[in-house]
């Protein structure tokens, strides 16, 4: 990821990644930003994992949705918003790790429909393993008065 972020959309897709009560819940937090790819971290702990200790796929699912979400987010322009309409996931292992990593990447972009690449690694140190992949396709709305008041920069 080296091409440069527009400073515009990198400011409302922060403003708009803050409003989400459940990234926050989780503690997710944005990674990296490039035009057509985002990726999302989301630190291990016991409030994240199912009874076998393993991080829960709805925690896992939750980032990869979102980290394609806003890399669909990062192509367009102000007065637009992203919705997904639908995704797939497939579990691969166990997720594990000190944290997850989930990046989500354009594969096609539209006027109207964005098709994303999601992929979720279970990261400890410099070990990473693939633990999910996907494919979601998402929907460009425009932006309501609520989602401008909610979303904007500070």
């Amino acid at each position: 990821m080296t091409d440069p972020i527009d400073p515009q959309i990198r400011a409302r897709l922060l403003a708009s990644f803050a409003a989400q009560g459940l990234m926050a819940h989780l503690g997710a937090r944005i990674a990296a930003i490039a035009p057509g790819q985002v990726t999302l971290h989301l630190p291990a702990g016991p409030h994240l994992t199912q009874q076998h200790g393993y991080f829960h796929a709805g925690g896992t699912a939750a980032i990869a949705d979102s980290a394609g979400g806003y890399a669909a987010f990062t192509l367009f322009p102000p007065g637009f918003n992203v919705l997904t309409s639908e995704f797939k996931l497939n579990l691969l292992s166990p997720a594990q790790g000190d944290h997850l990593e989930a990046t989500g990447r354009v594969i096609k972009p539209g006027r109207t429909l964005i098709i994303c690449q999601l992929d979720v690694w279970g990261v400890t140190g410099d070990e990473r393993r693939h633990v999910a992949t996907g494919l979601q396709t998402l929907i460009r709305v425009a932006e309501t008065r609520a989602d401008a008041s909610r979303n904007a920069p500070p």
